[in-house]
């Protein structure tokens, strides 16, 4: 389930310009397309699917929202994966796996002093 977040209307920068494509004479007179900013993340909307400004606008705050949702999930998600890869690298080794890799070093060294050239 994904929890809704509010925005402040004052964080929001809305611009209205034309539209393009399909609408007749709607679109080529009446500013329909929505661009809107989130000026603390940055984030920015574009929404021109309607020939109607306001369902424009309801979509692109709607769209904004789960923008800044996912963009807060994404940066959960690298946190979390920083401090997994954090808590890896310092646990110690397993015996058996560092045993394994000791014998596999053994092995790798009998194989590179059988490739010495011998001299007389």
């Amino acid at each position: 389930m994904k929890r809704r977040i509010t925005l402040n209307e004052d964080d929001l920068e809305e611009e209205f310009s034309l539209a393009s494509g399909p609408g007749g004479q709607n679109v080529n007179k009446v500013a329909t397309k929505v661009t809107l900013s989130h000026r603390p993340s940055g984030l920015r909307v574009s929404v021109q699917s309607s020939r109607s400004q306001a369902i424009n606008r309801k979509l692109a705050r709607e769209r904004l929202l789960d923008l800044i949702q996912d963009e807060e999930k994404r940066r959960l998600n690298e946190a979390r994966s920083k401090r997994e890869k954090k808590r890896r690298q310092s646990s110690p080794r397993p015996p058996a796996i560092k045993e394994q890799i000791l014998k596999n070093k053994r092995k790798r060294s009998e194989t590179k002093q059988l490739r010495v050239r011998v001299t007389e």
